[in-house]
């Protein structure tokens, strides 16, 4: 593995290594001192054209657990709002020794572009371009299935474990989710069998080409009238910063046909779990009830992002040397 760009880049094979490396990092974690030397002396570039917070935060993280050197560049304030291009920021970090450069950016294909141009010489990390893709989210989404459908929760999935067979629902702005794209594909590849649910004007063109189940009635696929009710629901954000028309009636309408609520998880089998990437608009996708209740997994699924950018980090750059 050479860069970390989309979710379909990933094999089954790898896609399951890189969940069993991020349990033996989740573990490392509960250890006094989280430290481990496996990248001391590298350096990663964090490199954020957009706004973020839970994913720069967790990517340094990760990095500096690893002992990795670690710069963080933030668009604004820097050369780019006098008009430097992606090219020449590259180029300088280049300059600098960059051995992994973690990208975020609000055009889509931006780091398949930096990889393949190679305006970098080391590892390029998806951290979420456009509305195309965010890989690190869909594993750490596919991480805290595993350890909860397939293992035993906060003790660990079994090594080798995938998601065969289990069902998840994803609801909410699938036309600007790059989370939804991700999830499908690697959802797909690990097995289970995905339904998105969103009303027509938030489902992009093309959808049925992907390969998931498309519905617009959230209550009938929670009901499971085809092929059984859900292991999990996935709550998508309501971009509203995207949106530049009327998409849906009104949020009270939105929230009443759309909106993860507690009674609607109450008619779930006990094991299901709920999701969400955040940031969360209480009230409109998802209840307080429902985001606070004893099913999500929101807070878990943060933890969970450091150990698996962890692993993606370190089979990146040391995967090689083990």
């Amino acid at each position: 593995m050479r860069h970390l760009l989309s979710a379909a880049d990933l094999s089954r094979a790898e896609a399951v290594r890189l969940l069993d490396v991020a349990e033996q990092m989740a573990a490392t974690q509960q250890r006094e001192i989280k430290k481990l030397p496996a990248l001391r002396g590298r350096t990663v570039v964090n490199l954020f054209f957009e706004d973020s917070t839970r994913t720069r935060l967790s990517f340094e993280t990760a990095a500096k657990r690893l002992s990795a050197d670690v710069i963080t560049f933030s668009a604004k304030g820097s050369s780019v709002s006098k008009g430097e291009s992606l090219k020449d920021t590259a180029l300088t970090l280049q300059a600098m020794g960059a051995d992994a450069v973690v990208v975020r950016h609000s055009s889509s294909g931006a780091p398949h572009r930096l990889a393949e141009k190679g305006w970098t010489s080391g590892a390029v990390l998806n951290a979420g371009d456009g509305t195309h893709e965010h890989p690190t989210q869909a594993l750490l989404d596919a991480f805290t299935l595993r350890r909860h459908l397939v293992g035993g929760g906060a003790l660990g999935a079994a090594a080798g474990a995938d998601l065969a067979g289990r069902r998840v629902v994803v609801v909410g702005d699938v036309l600007h989710s790059r989370v939804a794209r991700s999830n499908v594909r690697l959802l797909h590849t690990l097995g289970a069998q995905v339904t998105l649910v969103a009303p027509p004007t938030l489902l992009p063109l093309g959808v049925e080409t992907w390969p998931c189940e498309v519905s617009y009635d959230l209550d009938a696929a929670l009901a499971g009238q085809t092929s059984g009710p859900p292991d999990a629901v996935m709550a998508l954000r309501v971009q509203l910063e995207r949106m530049n028309a009327a998409y849906f009636p009104s949020a009270r309408e939105y929230s009443r046909r759309y909106g993860v609520t507690a009674e609607r998880l109450a008619g779930l089998p006990p094991h299901a779990q709920l999701l969400h990437p955040g940031p969360m608009n209480r009230g409109l996708e998802i209840t307080a009830e429902a985001a606070d209740g004893p099913r999500s997994r929101v807070v878990e699924q943060v933890t969970n992002g450091v150990a698996v950018r962890m692993a993606a980090l370190y089979l990146l750059l040391a995967g090689e040397e083990e």
